[in-house]
């Protein structure tokens, strides 16, 4: 009926007022989501204020990825998830925000784990430049925070 297929999916409204319908079973990836949907029993698109459509696009496209490929062997999975992160820094960020607010804890360990392998072994003068981050420490309070930290440096 058509009632029942409305009931099977729910809509996401973005940022900029674009509007997903999503199966409810693959949304449900997101913790936030789910939360929302057992409060309320007749919804409107649920407003994603602070989530850009491409960016919320990236996120349906994950969880619907996943949830159609839950039984696929790990190496599949990786590889899939490789290219998912293969984006633009900024777009990377946005992802990363977005998948911590829908509290999506795969896609969430995915996109930090990939800023991560980027800053790897890096010092802090690359990682700065890497992510246009002025350096607003004096020589002195840099040294002081180097010693500190030495202790979990790679030698």
């Amino acid at each position: 009926s058509a009632d029942g297929h409305a009931a099977m999916s729910v809509k996401l409204m973005s940022q900029d007022g674009v509007e997903y319908e999503v199966a409810k079973d693959v949304i449900s990836m997101s913790v936030t989501v789910k939360n929302m949907l057992e409060d309320v029993t007749e919804m409107a698109a649920i407003p994603m204020p602070n989530i850009r459509s491409d960016i919320l696009q990236k996120v349906i496209d994950y969880a619907k990825w996943h949830h159609d490929h839950a039984n696929d062997p790990e190496e599949a999975k990786q590889k899939w998830d490789q290219d998912f992160v293969k984006v633009e820094q900024g777009t990377l960020f946005e992802m990363i925000l977005a998948a911590n607010y829908l509290d999506i804890k795969p896609m969430l360990d995915l996109t930090c784990k990939t800023v991560a392998d980027m800053i790897k072994g890096k010092s802090p003068e690359e990682i700065r430049k890497m992510f246009n981050i002025p350096n607003d420490f004096t020589p002195e309070e840099e040294e002081q925070v180097r010693k500190e930290n030495e202790w979990c440096e790679d030698r």
